[in-house]
């Protein structure tokens, strides 16, 4: 424990801070280890605020793997801006809440990037750790900076500030890298050669430095013992992979404050805009047995009274069905509802109603994403409207009053029946209500911006300009006549910028660092996102939006991302690219 700077902490900073509780610590089931007795020490940076990253199922299941063995790990989350200014004030250092450790006197810090908008906030941690931005600055000193998550699909506009990035499931990789690390230091070798060396043993291990961008957009290497292509780590057998039985219990709410289980990786659809189902795949289940132990451990170690299933599509669960019933024994009579984030609209939506009954009914939430059969076939998401209502019909029947709908909206080839399509299948769902229960159901409609993302079928898209997204919420909103539902249209900068950071190669990394320097933070946020900020700094940079963005790739294009495998390759990728193109062809 750093006594001194955890008192300057508490007693001059914390006094002015917004949530002082958020960088205190001590929550119950932290874990707390002598640095002294342990192998190595590993901090999980997660570039945003404690509420929010406190509320990622990921976070606490790598903090549990690491911290069963023989390393210490802890945890730190980017500071409010209210924080941030006074940690500059006082010249104190960003640090770790189970030990007030600076940042930079771990063995490895390890980010993890689940969105694009955070790139700013990763700038802020490194730069209030004293660690230098860029990754060839740094010395044998510093910590070995890794990073993983979503965004590693593309890391290229974040490959100049980490010394790694490790691709696809982190519970096998991560102990494998600070391991490797950590032995490899006692060689006495520069930084360089030690990087090379976890690069040709780790074959998910991508070190940016060892690989150059070309004139036609090909990402090569450049030292001999890497691999052309990195492909991601997976674990073969998800039942083994350890889950929290005691996970932490944040002093402040949190987003989600509640009991979570994954309970499958991976998807068994192919809908062609979702990068989950390409970078989680392959498909792996865990056991029923599993599911319930585990969640009657997390229940009598937190006293949460709500349990959430995670998965793509909980529905498709082989056993479902005996999972709902087993959660549903053992819970029900200690008060505990079950809750399911994510759902599958097929003919076993029609039993959700039953399956999910207990005392406190929380809203339904499903994802048809387009409200034209067309359309869902060409985004490779084939269901129908007769599953959709049947499953909302017996929802209602069983006690579920309110319903979230996911869509997309600028999907290629959109026309404007897809986007009038959306107000009307939502008005009919809430009309349902009325059928069933009397009166109209609450529905909310959220409505996305299509952003082609990288390592999808819809990779090779343009994206839609900003005129044509105002177009398309304006016609939303005069389209819809009733008050039960409610249009939830996101943000239309931040969906460019978050195409603009996704979609970018090397190059725009000198941009990100441009705007963060210029005050760019919580980018996700709407209070603090500063779109006068961005768009100057990727102009200012060089950055072709017109290009990046609103301009289709050619199918024998490369992509800045290619030299980064999936599990079913890029052939895959290009086979449901053609299938999607007949569709728009019928």
């Amino acid at each position: 424990m750093n006594s001194s700077l955890k008192d300057a902490i508490v007693d001059r900073l914390l006094p002015q801070a917004q949530t002082p509780a958020q960088y205190t610590g001590g929550e119950w089931n932290s874990v707390v280890k002598n640095h002294a007795d342990v192998r190595g020490t590993l901090c999980l940076a997660f570039p945003d605020t404690y509420s929010i990253g406190m509320s990622h199922h990921g976070l606490q299941v790598l903090y549990h793997v690491m911290n069963r063995g023989d390393w210490a790990c802890e945890r730190a989350f980017c500071p409010m801006t209210d924080m941030e200014q006074l940690l500059r004030q006082h010249r104190l250092p960003l640090f770790s809440l189970e030990t007030f450790t600076p940042l930079a006197e771990f063995d490895v810090l390890g980010f993890t990037l689940q969105y694009d908008l955070c790139y700013s906030n990763v700038l802020t941690m490194l730069d209030l750790a004293g660690i230098p931005l860029d990754a060839r600055q740094r010395t044998m000193d510093h910590p070995l900076v890794i990073a993983g998550g979503p965004c590693a699909a593309n890391p290229e506009p974040m490959s100049r500030f980490f010394d790694l990035f490790v691709l696809g499931d982190g519970e096998p990789s991560l102990p494998e890298v600070c391991d490797l690390w950590k032995d490899l230091k006692r060689s006495g070798r520069d930084r360089e050669s030690l990087l090379a060396q976890i690069a040709s043993r780790l074959p998910y291990v991508y070190v940016p430095r060892f690989y150059e961008p070309q004139v036609d957009g090909r990402v090569v290497p450049i030292h001999p013992d890497v691999p052309t292509v990195v492909e991601p780590c997976a674990a073969a057998d998800l039942n083994a992979c350890p889950l929290p039985k005691a996970p932490i219990v944040p002093f402040v709410e949190c987003v989600h404050d509640r009991i979570t289980i994954e309970i499958m990786r991976g998807c068994p659809g192919h809908c062609r805009f979702c990068q989950s189902t390409t970078l989680k795949r392959p498909l792996r289940y865990r056991s029923v047995d599993t599911i319930v132990q585990t969640a009657l451990d997390q229940y009598h170690a937190t006293g949460y009274n709500e349990i959430s299933l995670l998965s793509l599509s909980s529905s498709d669960y082989p056993h479902f069905d005996e999972l709902m019933r087993r959660l549903q024994e053992t819970f029900r009579p200690l008060g505990v509802s079950v809750s399911l984030p994510s759902l599958r609209i097929n003919e076993q939506l029609r039993q959700v109603g039953e399956l999910l009954n207990t005392d406190r009914h929380s809203g339904l939430t499903l994802a048809p994403e387009a409200a034209r059969e067309t359309m869902r076939r060409r985004i490779g998401k084939p269901i129908t409207d007769e599953d959709l209502l049947a499953g909302c019909r017996h929802a209602f029947e069983n006690g579920f009053s309110r319903v979230k709908l996911y869509f997309l909206c600028g999907l290629p080839d959109e026309q404007p029946t897809d986007l009038e399509g959306i107000v009307e299948l939502s008005e009919r769902i809430s009309r349902l209500g009325r059928e069933v229960r009397g009166r109209l159901a609450d529905v909310v409609a959220n409505v996305s911006n299509f952003v082609p993302k990288p390592q999808t079928p819809f990779q090779w898209h343009a994206m839609q300009r900003r005129e044509y997204f105002s177009w398309a919420h304006d016609l939303l909103r005069r389209t819809k006549q009733l008050r039960s539902v409610q249009l939830k249209c996101h943000d239309i900068e931040t969906s460019l910028l978050e195409g603009a950071l996704c979609r970018g190669d090397r190059r725009t990394g000198d941009a990100i660092e441009l705007a963060w320097r210029r005050g760019a933070r919580f980018d996700g946020w709407a209070e603090h996102f500063q779109s006068a900020v961005w768009w100057p700094s990727l102009a200012d940079r060089g950055i072709d939006l017109d290009r990046t963005l609103h301009t289709p790739c050619p199918a024998a294009a490369a992509l800045p991302w290619d030299h980064l495998a999936i599990h079913q390759g890029r052939s895959y990728l290009e086979r449901q690219r053609d299938q999607a193109a007949s569709v728009a062809q019928d």
